[in-house]
Protein backbone atom coordinates (compact mmCIF):
# COMPACT_ATOMS: atom_id res chain seq x y z
CA UNK A 1 0.00 0.00 0.00
CA UNK A 2 3.29 2.56 0.67
CA UNK A 3 2.67 2.86 -3.65
CA UNK A 4 -0.49 3.89 -3.46
CA UNK A 5 -0.25 5.98 -0.48
CA UNK A 6 2.54 8.10 -2.29
CA UNK A 7 0.34 8.24 -5.60
CA UNK A 8 -2.55 9.58 -3.61
CA UNK A 9 -0.22 11.93 -1.82
CA UNK A 10 1.09 13.07 -4.52
CA UNK A 11 -1.27 14.11 -6.42
CA UNK A 12 -3.31 15.47 -3.56
CA UNK A 13 0.23 17.89 -3.09
CA UNK A 14 -0.30 19.01 -7.07
CA UNK A 15 -3.75 19.70 -7.11
CA UNK A 16 -4.18 21.49 -4.07
CA UNK A 17 -3.21 23.93 -1.65
CA UNK A 18 -3.39 22.28 1.97
CA UNK A 19 -0.41 21.84 3.62
CA UNK A 20 2.13 19.27 2.96
CA UNK A 21 0.69 17.78 6.49
CA UNK A 22 -2.94 17.89 5.53
CA UNK A 23 -2.28 16.18 2.51
CA UNK A 24 -0.78 13.29 3.77
CA UNK A 25 -3.46 13.21 6.50
CA UNK A 26 -6.13 12.77 3.54
CA UNK A 27 -4.29 10.72 1.73
CA UNK A 28 -3.84 7.99 4.93
CA UNK A 29 -7.52 8.13 5.50
CA UNK A 30 -7.85 7.08 1.69
CA UNK A 31 -5.25 4.33 1.60
CA UNK A 32 -6.77 2.73 5.36
CA UNK A 33 -10.15 2.69 3.66
CA UNK A 34 -9.08 0.96 0.65
CA UNK A 35 -6.91 -1.53 2.25
CA UNK A 36 -10.34 -1.81 4.49
CA UNK A 37 -12.12 -2.57 1.65
CA UNK A 38 -9.90 -5.06 0.13
CA UNK A 39 -9.58 -7.20 2.84
CA UNK A 40 -12.82 -7.39 3.61
CA UNK A 41 -14.37 -8.38 0.73
CA UNK A 42 -14.23 -11.90 -0.26
CA UNK A 43 -14.50 -11.33 -4.32
CA UNK A 44 -11.78 -9.12 -4.40
CA UNK A 45 -9.38 -11.46 -2.29
CA UNK A 46 -10.31 -14.22 -4.96
CA UNK A 47 -10.12 -12.52 -7.78
CA UNK A 48 -5.82 -13.03 -7.61
CA UNK A 49 -5.53 -9.17 -8.44
CA UNK A 50 -5.92 -6.94 -4.98
CA UNK A 51 -3.12 -4.94 -6.42
CA UNK A 52 -5.10 -3.92 -9.15
CA UNK A 53 -8.37 -3.45 -7.15
CA UNK A 54 -6.37 -1.48 -4.56
CA UNK A 55 -5.16 0.82 -6.96
CA UNK A 56 -8.38 1.19 -8.90
CA UNK A 57 -10.42 2.22 -5.54
CA UNK A 58 -7.41 4.78 -4.73
CA UNK A 59 -7.58 6.31 -8.14
CA UNK A 60 -11.60 6.63 -7.92
CA UNK A 61 -11.83 8.16 -4.21
CA UNK A 62 -8.74 10.50 -4.99
CA UNK A 63 -11.09 11.69 -8.43
CA UNK A 64 -13.95 12.00 -6.15
CA UNK A 65 -12.28 14.02 -3.62
CA UNK A 66 -10.82 16.42 -5.97
CA UNK A 67 -13.86 17.28 -7.92
CA UNK A 68 -15.41 18.51 -5.02
CA UNK A 69 -12.09 19.92 -3.89
CA UNK A 70 -12.10 22.28 -7.45
CA UNK A 71 -16.06 23.24 -7.45
CA UNK A 72 -15.15 24.76 -4.09
CA UNK A 73 -17.11 24.79 -0.89
CA UNK A 74 -20.54 26.06 -1.57
CA UNK A 75 -20.93 24.64 -5.18
CA UNK A 76 -19.84 21.44 -3.72
CA UNK A 77 -22.46 21.11 -1.35
CA UNK A 78 -24.57 21.71 -4.27
CA UNK A 79 -23.69 18.94 -6.27
CA UNK A 80 -23.46 16.54 -3.20
CA UNK A 81 -26.70 17.16 -2.36
CA UNK A 82 -28.25 17.13 -6.37
CA UNK A 83 -26.14 13.68 -6.11
CA UNK A 84 -28.09 12.29 -3.37
CA UNK A 85 -31.16 13.73 -4.25
CA UNK A 86 -31.19 11.78 -7.47
CA UNK A 87 -30.66 8.43 -5.60
CA UNK A 88 -33.11 8.86 -2.97
CA UNK A 89 -36.23 11.01 -5.28
CA UNK A 90 -38.26 8.21 -5.76
CA UNK A 91 -38.37 6.54 -1.90
CA UNK A 92 -38.98 9.99 -0.47
CA UNK A 93 -43.17 9.22 -0.75
CA UNK A 94 -44.48 8.97 2.95
CA UNK A 95 -48.64 8.22 1.77
CA UNK A 96 -50.06 11.62 3.55
CA UNK A 97 -47.87 13.77 1.29
CA UNK A 98 -49.12 14.68 -2.32
CA UNK A 99 -45.99 12.98 -4.30
CA UNK A 100 -45.90 15.85 -6.41
CA UNK A 101 -42.13 17.06 -7.65
CA UNK A 102 -41.97 20.04 -5.36
CA UNK A 103 -43.34 18.18 -2.29
CA UNK A 104 -40.59 15.42 -2.35
CA UNK A 105 -38.01 17.97 -2.99
CA UNK A 106 -38.77 19.57 0.14
CA UNK A 107 -39.01 16.24 2.47
CA UNK A 108 -35.76 14.97 0.55
CA UNK A 109 -34.22 18.50 2.09
CA UNK A 110 -35.64 17.75 5.09
CA UNK A 111 -34.25 13.84 5.09
CA UNK A 112 -30.37 14.66 3.50
CA UNK A 113 -30.11 17.65 6.85
CA UNK A 114 -29.71 14.20 9.51
CA UNK A 115 -27.99 12.30 6.63
CA UNK A 116 -25.41 14.43 6.64
CA UNK A 117 -24.95 14.09 10.15
CA UNK A 118 -24.93 11.01 10.49
CA UNK A 119 -21.97 10.77 7.83
CA UNK A 120 -20.28 13.01 9.61
CA UNK A 121 -20.36 10.44 12.48
CA UNK A 122 -19.33 7.79 10.67
CA UNK A 123 -16.29 9.82 8.90
CA UNK A 124 -15.13 10.07 12.54
CA UNK A 125 -15.39 6.52 13.72
CA UNK A 126 -14.23 4.66 10.69
CA UNK A 127 -11.20 6.92 10.86
CA UNK A 128 -10.77 7.07 14.48
CA UNK A 129 -10.94 10.47 14.36
CA UNK A 130 -12.26 12.28 18.01
CA UNK A 131 -15.54 13.08 18.63
CA UNK A 132 -15.02 16.81 17.92
CA UNK A 133 -13.21 16.58 14.60
CA UNK A 134 -14.53 18.62 12.11
CA UNK A 135 -13.39 19.26 8.88
CA UNK A 136 -10.87 22.28 8.59
CA UNK A 137 -10.15 23.72 5.42
CA UNK A 138 -11.27 22.87 1.74
CA UNK A 139 -9.18 19.54 1.52
CA UNK A 140 -11.15 18.52 4.41
CA UNK A 141 -13.87 19.08 3.44
CA UNK A 142 -13.73 18.22 0.04
CA UNK A 143 -12.83 14.26 1.55
CA UNK A 144 -15.38 14.35 3.74
CA UNK A 145 -18.25 15.63 0.97
CA UNK A 146 -16.15 12.57 -1.53
CA UNK A 147 -16.95 9.92 1.66
CA UNK A 148 -20.67 11.19 2.33
CA UNK A 149 -21.30 10.19 -1.58
CA UNK A 150 -19.45 7.01 -0.94
CA UNK A 151 -20.99 6.22 2.36
CA UNK A 152 -24.91 6.80 0.76
CA UNK A 153 -24.28 4.20 -2.09
CA UNK A 154 -23.12 1.62 0.22
CA UNK A 155 -24.78 -1.90 -0.52
CA UNK A 156 -26.31 -3.01 3.08
CA UNK A 157 -27.20 -7.03 2.88
CA UNK A 158 -30.64 -7.82 3.40
CA UNK A 159 -32.58 -11.29 3.71
CA UNK A 160 -32.28 -13.64 0.27
CA UNK A 161 -29.47 -12.56 -0.90
CA UNK A 162 -30.38 -9.22 -1.81
CA UNK A 163 -28.61 -6.14 -0.49
CA UNK A 164 -29.50 -2.11 -0.73
CA UNK A 165 -27.72 1.35 -0.85
CA UNK A 166 -27.52 2.71 2.49
CA UNK A 167 -28.96 5.73 1.59
CA UNK A 168 -32.32 4.12 0.20
CA UNK A 169 -32.41 2.30 3.23
CA UNK A 170 -32.80 5.36 5.43
CA UNK A 171 -34.65 7.29 2.88
CA UNK A 172 -37.67 4.49 3.25
CA UNK A 173 -37.42 4.49 6.89
CA UNK A 174 -37.41 8.31 7.02
CA UNK A 175 -40.52 7.90 4.69
CA UNK A 176 -42.49 6.27 7.26
CA UNK A 177 -42.10 8.16 10.41
CA UNK A 178 -42.47 12.35 10.88
CA UNK A 179 -40.01 14.70 9.25
CA UNK A 180 -37.60 16.25 11.93
CA UNK A 181 -38.60 19.26 13.89
CA UNK A 182 -35.12 20.86 13.86
CA UNK A 183 -33.27 21.98 10.64
CA UNK A 184 -29.58 21.07 10.66
CA UNK A 185 -27.60 21.98 7.70
CA UNK A 186 -24.09 20.82 6.37
CA UNK A 187 -22.33 23.78 7.94
CA UNK A 188 -23.39 22.71 11.07
CA UNK A 189 -21.81 19.14 10.67
CA UNK A 190 -18.68 20.58 9.55
CA UNK A 191 -18.91 22.93 13.12
CA UNK A 192 -18.86 19.66 15.04
CA UNK A 193 -22.49 18.87 15.83
CA UNK A 194 -22.80 15.13 17.05
CA UNK A 195 -26.30 14.98 15.61
CA UNK A 196 -27.54 14.37 19.00
CA UNK A 197 -30.80 16.47 20.91
CA UNK A 198 -28.29 18.96 22.75
CA UNK A 199 -30.60 21.33 23.20
CA UNK A 200 -30.77 22.04 19.45
CA UNK A 201 -34.17 23.68 19.56
CA UNK A 202 -32.82 26.17 21.38
CA UNK A 203 -30.47 27.23 19.02
CA UNK A 204 -31.83 28.98 15.19
CA UNK A 205 -29.96 27.30 12.55
CA UNK A 206 -30.24 27.83 8.63
CA UNK A 207 -32.20 25.47 6.71
CA UNK A 208 -30.31 23.29 4.03
CA UNK A 209 -32.58 24.43 1.80
CA UNK A 210 -31.91 28.24 2.37
CA UNK A 211 -27.58 27.44 2.38
CA UNK A 212 -26.92 24.80 -0.65
CA UNK A 213 -29.48 25.63 -2.98
CA UNK A 214 -28.97 29.29 -2.83
CA UNK A 215 -28.31 30.57 -6.89
CA UNK A 216 -25.59 31.18 -8.33
CA UNK A 217 -24.97 32.01 -12.13
CA UNK A 218 -25.10 27.82 -13.03
CA UNK A 219 -27.55 26.96 -10.65
CA UNK A 220 -30.74 27.40 -13.13
CA UNK A 221 -29.43 25.03 -15.44
CA UNK A 222 -28.90 22.49 -12.60
CA UNK A 223 -31.93 22.98 -11.46
CA UNK A 224 -33.31 21.79 -14.88
CA UNK A 225 -31.07 19.17 -15.14
CA UNK A 226 -32.28 18.12 -11.44
CA UNK A 227 -35.76 17.71 -12.84
CA UNK A 228 -34.97 16.09 -15.34
CA UNK A 229 -33.12 13.34 -13.31
CA UNK A 230 -35.86 13.10 -11.36
CA UNK A 231 -38.70 12.92 -14.00
CA UNK A 232 -36.22 9.86 -15.41
CA UNK A 233 -36.35 8.12 -12.11
CA UNK A 234 -40.55 8.41 -11.87
CA UNK A 235 -40.44 7.32 -15.36
CA UNK A 236 -38.21 3.80 -14.61
CA UNK A 237 -40.26 3.55 -11.22
CA UNK A 238 -43.75 3.51 -12.87
CA UNK A 239 -42.63 1.33 -15.62
CA UNK A 240 -41.14 -1.05 -12.70
CA UNK A 241 -37.88 -0.75 -13.89
CA UNK A 242 -35.81 -0.59 -10.87
CA UNK A 243 -32.28 -1.83 -11.86
CA UNK A 244 -32.73 0.14 -14.41
CA UNK A 245 -32.92 2.99 -11.87
CA UNK A 246 -30.26 1.95 -9.70
CA UNK A 247 -27.92 1.59 -13.09
CA UNK A 248 -28.50 5.59 -13.43
CA UNK A 249 -28.11 6.33 -9.99
CA UNK A 250 -24.63 4.98 -10.33
CA UNK A 251 -23.97 6.35 -13.74
CA UNK A 252 -24.86 9.79 -12.08
CA UNK A 253 -21.80 9.15 -9.52
CA UNK A 254 -19.73 8.72 -11.99
CA UNK A 255 -18.69 5.34 -11.27
CA UNK A 256 -16.35 3.42 -13.21
CA UNK A 257 -17.99 0.33 -15.10
CA UNK A 258 -16.29 -2.11 -12.71
CA UNK A 259 -17.61 -0.22 -9.69
CA UNK A 260 -20.80 -0.76 -10.81
CA UNK A 261 -20.57 -4.20 -12.10
CA UNK A 262 -19.43 -4.76 -8.66
CA UNK A 263 -22.56 -2.57 -6.57
CA UNK A 264 -25.26 -3.99 -8.88
CA UNK A 265 -23.63 -7.56 -8.70
CA UNK A 266 -23.12 -8.13 -12.51
CA UNK A 267 -20.98 -9.58 -14.73
CA UNK A 268 -19.63 -7.29 -17.19
CA UNK A 269 -22.33 -8.84 -19.78
CA UNK A 270 -24.95 -8.41 -17.83
CA UNK A 271 -24.20 -4.47 -17.29
CA UNK A 272 -23.45 -4.18 -20.84
CA UNK A 273 -27.00 -5.73 -21.65
CA UNK A 274 -28.72 -3.64 -18.57
CA UNK A 275 -27.01 -0.19 -19.87
CA UNK A 276 -28.37 -1.21 -23.06
CA UNK A 277 -31.85 -1.70 -21.36
CA UNK A 278 -31.43 1.72 -20.15
CA UNK A 279 -30.92 3.12 -23.18
CA UNK A 280 -33.97 1.98 -24.88
CA UNK A 281 -35.86 3.41 -22.01
CA UNK A 282 -34.12 6.84 -22.29
CA UNK A 283 -35.14 7.46 -26.07
CA UNK A 284 -38.38 6.42 -24.99
CA UNK A 285 -38.70 8.71 -22.56
CA UNK A 286 -36.80 11.63 -24.17
CA UNK A 287 -39.29 11.60 -27.64
CA UNK A 288 -42.26 10.64 -25.64
CA UNK A 289 -43.78 12.41 -22.72
CA UNK A 290 -41.24 14.14 -21.68
CA UNK A 291 -39.77 15.52 -24.55
CA UNK A 292 -40.09 18.91 -23.87
CA UNK A 293 -38.55 18.87 -20.45
CA UNK A 294 -35.40 17.23 -22.37
CA UNK A 295 -35.68 19.38 -25.28
CA UNK A 296 -35.43 22.41 -23.21
CA UNK A 297 -32.34 21.32 -20.92
CA UNK A 298 -30.24 20.25 -24.22
CA UNK A 299 -31.47 23.92 -25.65
CA UNK A 300 -33.17 21.89 -28.52
CA UNK A 301 -36.49 22.49 -28.07
CA UNK A 302 -39.44 23.78 -30.40
CA UNK A 303 -38.82 27.76 -30.24
CA UNK A 304 -34.92 26.72 -31.05
CA UNK A 305 -35.91 24.48 -33.51
CA UNK A 306 -34.51 21.67 -31.99
CA UNK A 307 -31.45 22.91 -31.84
CA UNK A 308 -30.69 22.34 -35.43
CA UNK A 309 -28.65 24.91 -37.80
CA UNK A 310 -30.50 26.74 -40.74
CA UNK A 311 -29.00 24.16 -43.13
CA UNK A 312 -30.36 21.36 -40.84
CA UNK A 313 -33.56 22.66 -40.00
CA UNK A 314 -34.50 22.69 -44.02
CA UNK A 315 -32.58 18.98 -44.15
CA UNK A 316 -35.77 18.15 -41.88
CA UNK A 317 -38.18 19.42 -43.71
CA UNK A 318 -37.46 17.92 -46.97
CA UNK A 319 -38.02 14.26 -44.93
CA UNK A 320 -41.30 15.47 -42.98
CA UNK A 321 -44.28 13.53 -44.66
CA UNK A 322 -47.39 16.18 -45.06
CA UNK A 323 -48.91 14.91 -42.17
CA UNK A 324 -45.55 15.36 -39.89
CA UNK A 325 -44.84 19.01 -42.04
CA UNK A 326 -48.74 19.69 -40.69
CA UNK A 327 -48.44 18.54 -37.50
CA UNK A 328 -44.85 20.74 -36.90
CA UNK A 329 -46.61 23.78 -37.77
CA UNK A 330 -49.45 23.62 -35.76
CA UNK A 331 -47.43 22.39 -32.46
CA UNK A 332 -45.17 25.63 -33.18
CA UNK A 333 -48.16 27.91 -33.28
CA UNK A 334 -49.10 26.39 -29.96
CA UNK A 335 -52.18 23.96 -30.76
CA UNK A 336 -53.14 21.48 -27.86
CA UNK A 337 -52.33 18.18 -28.60
CA UNK A 338 -56.27 16.94 -28.52
CA UNK A 339 -57.23 20.06 -31.65
CA UNK A 340 -53.79 18.65 -33.43
CA UNK A 341 -55.34 15.21 -33.33
CA UNK A 342 -58.56 16.31 -34.68
CA UNK A 343 -57.12 19.00 -37.16
CA UNK A 344 -54.92 16.25 -38.64
CA UNK A 345 -57.69 13.36 -38.46
CA UNK A 346 -55.37 11.22 -35.69
CA UNK A 347 -55.87 9.39 -32.63
CA UNK A 348 -53.82 10.61 -29.87
CA UNK A 349 -51.70 7.71 -29.85
CA UNK A 350 -51.31 8.27 -33.47
CA UNK A 351 -50.44 11.64 -32.73
CA UNK A 352 -47.84 10.93 -30.25
CA UNK A 353 -46.58 8.13 -32.42
CA UNK A 354 -45.97 10.65 -35.13
CA UNK A 355 -44.22 13.80 -33.02
CA UNK A 356 -41.88 10.91 -31.87
CA UNK A 357 -40.63 9.82 -35.37
CA UNK A 358 -40.47 13.34 -36.24
CA UNK A 359 -38.52 14.49 -32.99
CA UNK A 360 -36.11 11.28 -33.62
CA UNK A 361 -35.84 12.67 -36.82
CA UNK A 362 -34.33 16.14 -35.88
CA UNK A 363 -32.24 14.02 -33.00
CA UNK A 364 -30.04 12.57 -35.77
CA UNK A 365 -29.63 15.41 -37.98
CA UNK A 366 -28.77 17.02 -35.08
CA UNK A 367 -25.83 14.32 -34.08
CA UNK A 368 -25.06 14.02 -38.02
CA UNK A 369 -26.69 10.75 -37.94
CA UNK A 370 -27.59 9.78 -41.21
CA UNK A 371 -30.78 8.47 -42.84
CA UNK A 372 -31.93 5.27 -42.18
CA UNK A 373 -29.04 4.53 -39.41
CA UNK A 374 -28.92 3.06 -36.14
CA UNK A 375 -30.92 5.16 -33.66
CA UNK A 376 -28.54 6.61 -30.99
CA UNK A 377 -30.95 9.53 -30.05
CA UNK A 378 -29.11 8.30 -26.58
CA UNK A 379 -25.76 9.81 -27.23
Amino acid sequence: MEAIFQLVFSELKQATRASEQNCRNAATRIVEEVNRICTESKRIQASGEVETWSTTLARHRLKQCLKYYQLGSHRGRVELHSTLSAVVYRYITPPQVQSSYQARLTLIEDFLQGFYIESLNAFRRENHLPADFRPRGLLELAEYMAFTERYGKRRIPLPGRRSQQLIILRAQTFSQQQPPETMVDIEQAAEGSSGESENRSAVPMPQVREQMMAMEPEVPEDALRNTVISELMSYLEERQQQDCANYFALRLQDLPASEIEAILGLTARQRDYLQQRFKYHLIRFSLSHHWELVHQWLEADLERNFGLTPQQWQILQTRLSTNQQELLRLKKSGMADASIAQTIGLTPTQLQKQWSKLLEQAWEIRNNVLSGSSKSADE
